[in-house]
């Protein structure tokens, strides 16, 4: 096959394994976003997340990730659901936690997709990731035209949302690009005036992590500060404000995975049952969940804040 035909071949075996959306970026230094980060990094808007810091040259060269790399193939994976915790006053959970960690589903997809790749190919090299390495997953994504980054930094489909997993194939493999969207925010800013903690910059496009609920509840280790009382929204775990508001997931439809469906109990319990929660229950509920990085005494501390 010739090259637009084994792009197209990769493209629709994506669309087979379950994944909502793939484009492809031609692999190269990543000049622009190498300046912001550095700039985003220097005003220490990563807080306790020190790991940014790390592997600076390989988040913007892919070469250096994958020797002699020519694409960057980029992928959505849906999670979105219309499923709510029943009880209204309970603290909440981010909806992409719901169910099984993403981490393990979307690799498991990621390693069969690169598997069709190489069988269809021939003798390439690449590797696959979904939020677990020094790659810049939202700009690569945004660099392919899969969307655009809105003014609450996510990427942004203007057909799909928002409530999408980023995952990426980065091989010496030659194929045809695609190229960006443009930006269609427009004058709309109801993501800044709903975030409680003021997280997303006045003119938006940049956000504070440090001022961020879902950092505060899952990234950051310290107690949390005074000046979040009252303004958490009643998250223990995440936050989902800035998608709930943006007028472009109006077009989420709900995921077609039932690993990352939520688990009858985790929707039913109530306040009083999170607030007693012990860590045999902790473990139960949320075994191979991305919430186990919080740990028991994090979350716990996280609920114990929002009484």
């Amino acid at each position: 096959m010739n090259k637009s035909a084994i792009t197209q071949a990769i493209k629709s075996k994506a669309i087979e394994l379950g994944f909502s959306g793939i484009n492809i970026a031609k692999s190269e230094f990543m000049e622009g976003e190498a300046k912001k980060l550095e700039q985003w990094l220097n005003g220490n808007n990563h807080g306790e997340m020190s790991y940014m810091e790390n592997h600076f040259d390989k988040r913007v060269d892919p070469s250096l990730l994958v020797p002699g790399a020519k694409s960057v193939v980029c992928l959505l994976y849906n999670y979105y659901t219309d499923i709510v915790q029943e009880d209204a006053e309970a603290p909440k959970i981010s909806i992409y936690a719901y169910g099984k960690d993403y981490h393990k589903v979307v690799k498991q997809k990621l390693k069969l997709l690169f598997a069709y790749m190489q069988s269809t190919a021939g003798n390439i090299n690449g590797r696959y990731f979904v939020d677990s390495a020094p790659v810049m997953e939202r700009d690569w994504a945004k660099r392919a035209g899969l969307g655009w980054t809105g003014k609450n930094t996510l990427l942004i489909n203007p057909k799909k949302g928002s409530y999408f997993f980023l995952a990426e194939v980065i091989t010496d493999l030659d194929l045809d690009y695609d190229s960006p969207m443009k930006d269609y925010c427009g004058t709309c800013t109801r993501c800044i005036e709903a975030c409680p903690t003021e997280a997303i910059s006045p003119n938006g496009y940049m956000l504070d992590a440090t001022k961020c609920i879902s950092y505060v509840t899952i990234e950051s280790k310290s107690e949390i500060a005074k000046s979040f009382e009252g303004k958490m929204d009643n998250w223990m775990y995440g936050c989902d404000i800035c998608q709930q508001v943006c007028p472009w997931n109006r077009f989420s439809t709900h995921h077609e995975t039932p690993s990352f469906l939520p688990s009858e109990k985790l929707i039913s319990m109530k306040k009083e049952e999170w607030q007693s929660l012990e860590e045999d229950t902790f473990n139960v509920l949320f075994e191979g969940s991305a919430v186990k990085r919080t740990k028991y005494n994090g979350l716990k501390r996280n609920i114990a804040f929002l009484k």
